[in-house]
């Protein structure tokens, strides 16, 4: 089974730069996008085999995620059900017979760390809800989660230290999930892989210059570890600051 995650950084802007072709090239059995950035009926996307789950903020152009799957899911769900932390369309579950699948845009903690105590809380009620579903069945987590876990994940990681995606509170949750029993699958399969970023600031020719950061990832529960078949950044296709993520699983 071939996963794919992208954030679109805004899906009507980047179907205008190739979003169709990738979708179509890359023939996903499940493929994710993150910060859609509309409403319901903004757009008109139909690809042939595919059924396809919304969840919309409800601040316009704002956020938002998208599955599309060839596979019908059993259920899907929006949000977490926590109304505090479900207005901004930031995660989607489907449940399959064998596993879970979860695409999620975490929060960004913003210049200044204004949102960074918001974010802490985000993230202990998301490592519960994604638990809670555990206990039922494995768990395949996407999406762009907003931080660089460790020094090798971004270019310039001293000067980042304090910067939102690289704080040291930001990067212990991500530890906490590890130590949850999830799986980074990129670094499964690439532990010691320099320079592979998944998101460049449009700023100083960052992504001319692979100054970069890995912030979208594939994450599985740990018992699905022996099924794992591939990962791999897209770092090729454009189209958005950030650029697709990939997994094959045999699932």
């Amino acid at each position: 089974m071939k996963l794919i995650s992208w954030n679109v950084n805004g899906i009507r802007a980047c179907v205008t730069k190739g979003f169709e072709d990738f979708f179509k090239e890359v023939d996903a059995d499940i493929f994710c996008i993150q910060e859609s950035k509309l409403q319901a009926g903004q757009i008109e996307l139909s690809f042939e085999g595919y059924s396809q789950y919304w969840n919309y903020a409800v601040k316009k152009g704002y956020s938002g995620t998208a599955v599309f799957t060839k596979q019908e899911p059993l259920s899907v769900t929006y949000g977490m059900q926590i109304e505090e932390h479900d207005q901004e369309g930031r995660v989607i579950t489907l449940e399959f017979p064998t596993f879970y699948l979860v695409t999620v845009y975490t929060p960004n903690s913003k210049d200044g760390l204004l949102r960074l105590d918001y974010r802490m809380v985000w993230e202990d009620e998301f490592a519960k809800f994604l638990k809670k579903l555990e206990e039922s069945k494995p768990v395949i987590v996407c999406g762009d989660l907003n931080v660089a876990h460790k020094e090798i994940d971004l270019k310039n990681p001293k000067t980042n230290r304090k910067n939102p995606g690289f704080t040291d509170e930001e990067r212990a949750k991500f530890s906490t999930l590890m130590e949850l029993g999830f799986v980074d699958t990129f670094r499964y399969f690439y532990p010691e892989l320099e320079n592979a970023y998944t998101w460049w600031s449009y700023r100083a020719r960052a992504r001319e210059n692979n100054t970069g950061w890995r912030i979208d990832y594939f994450l599985t529960s740990q018992s699905l570890a022996d099924k794992l078949r591939g990962a791999k950044i897209h770092a090729d296709i454009l189209g958005s600051d950030h650029c697709p993520v990939e997994l094959e699983i045999e699932i």
